[in-house]
């Protein structure tokens, strides 16, 4: 079974590469872009067997190591 976790800032949290995402943007001469928020993707290969069993789991391990959840939030999508 496989997990993948989105981590993105909470909302209100400053982005500074997100800002510097942006920046290059505008400098390579894309004006369309109004704001950046960067995160990250972790892809887990997981041995359970039990969808529900699974993303407990991985939930309990972004709780602990895989997100900041004070200043971070994050999506767990089961396959």
């Amino acid at each position: 079974m496989k997990a993948r976790v989105h981590v993105m800032l909470k909302d209100g949290v400053l982005d500074p590469q997100g800002e510097a995402v942006k920046h290059a943007l505008g400098t390579l001469g894309f004006s369309g872009v109004e704001g950046v928020r960067q995160g990250k993707v972790i892809e887990l290969d997981l041995t359970a067997t039990d969808r529900a069993e699974a993303e407990a789991e991985v939930r309990r391990m972004c709780e602990k190591l895989l997100a900041n959840t004070v200043i971070e939030k994050y999506t767990v999508e089961i396959a």
